[in-house]
């Protein structure tokens, strides 16, 4: 399991790989850059990523973060969060005259491009994850004609298609990896002809963290969890400890939302934080539990990781002038129609 050797009294198990997977990494320093090179305000649709610090953070430089399109000033720049956005949003953006940049993780564009690819070939798509989630609304919107969403195991029994040899399935993983398989393995005995994605939707980051809290969870009396409550990843990984055999597991924020009591007869604490948490909030998780006993930190590595993502193409140019062009073209393209038209 990659860890170190375990010394007597009270332990920290520390979980490795943990926090920023390379998309998060990747949008969060876009925001970063975005402000650096234009200047604030810059939008953002929806939260970049889901974690309250990394907002709040990024609030505090000059970014604002709203919910619709609609909200953002004509002749501004709107960023798209790292869960991606279906084709509508572009459209919107286009009517808005706001110039855009698009920090969608290059994992959740692939599974665009494959929703778009096997919808054009006339599949049923069943697509693997949560209601609501930003990155299945995403890539629903590619395809609605074509995706039925499946919401785990149990929503198999419903699903209907128009014809089973032309089926397929795809995964935005806001499930945990085993509540994904077991959603394809029944999928797959209802439907024999099932048709797998030609490479693994499911994350690595997802897959990875998920690991090391199995690995963790059998010895861990306590495990706590840092990140947001709206975070999928991060409250599978809740889930998943439990499943693993902790004796308890919380998912915090900060670390003075741990309470005292849950250490009561704990010897063994894990920590691990979801994919969108920066490790500050770790090490600040840690300096609490040093203070109160649990000095031993042993890593339980399930993976190494070395994956990285450049940063959006936009950000080469000068997007302030362009949203100032398209407003611009279309003051123009008003005046110039005649009026009755």
């Amino acid at each position: 399991m990659g860890r170190m050797t375990a010394s007597s009294g009270r332990r920290v198990l520390l979980a490795a790989p943990r926090g920023y997977c390379a998309g998060v990494d990747r949008a969060v320093i876009a925001v970063e850059k975005a402000l650096e090179q234009y200047g604030a305000p810059i939008y953002v649709r929806h939260e970049i990523v889901h974690n309250k610090y990394v907002v709040q953070t990024l609030e505090k430089k000059g970014a604002i973060f709203v919910e619709r399109t609609e909200e953002v000033p004509e002749g501004n720049i709107v960023m798209f969060s790292a869960h991606g956005v279906a084709p509508v949003v572009h459209d919107e953006a286009k009517r808005g005259n706001l110039a855009t940049i698009d920090a969608t993780c290059p994992l959740v564009t692939k599974v665009h491009k494959e929703a778009v690819r096997f919808a054009n070939d006339d599949f049923d798509i069943l697509l693997i994850g949560h209601e609501g989630h930003e990155e299945v609304i995403g890539t629903s919107g590619e395809a609605p004609d074509h995706i039925t969403l499946v919401d785990g195991p149990g929503d198999v029994a419903k699903v209907e298609v128009r014809d089973p040899s032309r089926v397929v399935w795809l995964s935005q993983t806001t499930l945990s990896v085993d509540e994904t398989m077991e959603t394809v393995d029944a999928l797959k005995e209802k439907f024999p002809q099932l048709i797998s994605p030609p490479s693994d939707d499911i994350c690595y980051a997802t897959q990875n963290r998920q690991l090391a809290v199995k690995q963790m969870g059998e010895d861990a009396d306590l495990v706590i969890v840092v990140g947001s409550r709206n975070s999928s990843n991060s409250i599978r990984l809740v889930e998943v400890a439990k499943l693993a055999g902790a004796g308890a597991a919380y998912l915090v924020d900060f670390a003075d939302e741990i309470d005292e009591a849950w250490l009561e007869g704990v010897t063994t604490v894990g920590v691990t934080s979801g994919a969108s948490v920066p490790e500050v909030l770790v090490e600040q998780v840690l300096e609490w539990l040093s203070a109160r006993g649990y000095e031993d930190v042993e890593l339980v590595k399930a993976a190494e990781e070395s994956i990285t993502f450049s940063l959006p193409k936009e950000l080469r140019r000068d997007l302030r002038e362009e949203a100032a062009a398209l407003v611009a073209e279309r003051t123009g393209a008003d005046r110039s129609t005649p009026s009755g038209q």
